[in-house]
């Protein structure tokens, strides 16, 4: 009890710092997503012009990669801000008066930072088939792998702002990270153009996963690898989290 009132429910309080989490990105969403579609779809086209002579496969990794840049540049990187800038700002400090559990608070900024993501994701799918020509072949599991993408990159994101003692600091640790996730194993490129060694080490990335089960689910067909991907993928996600919840520090300065 807490002032003769019942605490809320974990789903109320997801839901009630998921609102302060939206209303805090009302004037600056647009940019946000600006910045999360624009790189990729850079990528897109200046990869394609390498792709086409490698033939379709080639190009529909260079899509599903792009996609999941797409994930690390609007959830990743803007999650990683987030936590930051709340460790630095005292805001932790101001959710850690409030009866809430920080794991809700953890969910809602990656829940709202994935709500923010999705129209990016989209266009970056959407405008890249278009530019590469590659045929989408969507199937719903797509509603599943885009969350479970997600999750791990997020935490990732959250453990580098809650470990970056500065802004710069942690934004320049996100954007090595995000460049060594995307080179880092069979995500841009197939994995019979790359050396053995580093399609093995591949294998110890989220983003390899992801790619893997976004080309299944956007492209197809939708195989029994699925299940790895998704396993592999809620694997890095519940250790992400773990790690995320020992590291953050309500009175963390």
């Amino acid at each position: 009890m807490l002032n003769g009132r019942k605490p809320l429910s974990l789903p109320a309080q997801i839901f009630d710092l998921l609102l302060i989490e939206l209303t805090n990105w009302r004037w600056s969403w647009r940019s946000m997503l600006i910045i999360a579609t624009i790189a990729p779809l850079l990528s897109i086209v200046a990869l394609g012009v390498f792709a086409r002579d490698a033939g379709p496969e080639a190009l529909r990794y260079v899509l599903t990669g792009n996609v999941v840049m797409a994930l690390m540049f609007g959830i990743m990187g803007n999650v990683q801000s987030r936590f930051n800038f709340m460790r630095v700002m005292g805001g932790l400090d101001f959710f850690a008066t409030l009866p809430v559990s920080k794991f809700a608070l953890i969910l809602a900024v990656v829940l709202g930072f994935l709500l923010l993501s999705l129209p990016s994701i989209v266009v970056t799918a959407g405008l890249g088939a278009l530019i590469l020509g590659v045929p989408l072949s969507i199937s719903p599991l797509i509603l599943l792998v885009v969350p479970a993408c997600a999750v791990p990159l997020a935490g990732i994101g959250a453990i580098i702002g809650i470990r970056g003692r500065t802004p710069q600091e942690s934004g320049a640790i996100n954007l090595l990270v995000t460049l060594v996730l995307a080179g880092l194993g069979p995500v841009l490129i197939p994995p019979e153009r790359l050396p053995d060694w580093l399609v093995a080490v591949g294998r110890a990335s989220p983003a390899t996963y992801a790619a893997s089960a976004l080309r299944e689910t956007l492209l197809g067909p939708v195989t029994a690898a699925l299940a790895v991907d998704l396993l592999a993928l809620c694997s890095f996600g519940l250790v992400s989290f773990w790690l995320v919840g020992r590291y953050l520090d309500w009175r963390q300065r």
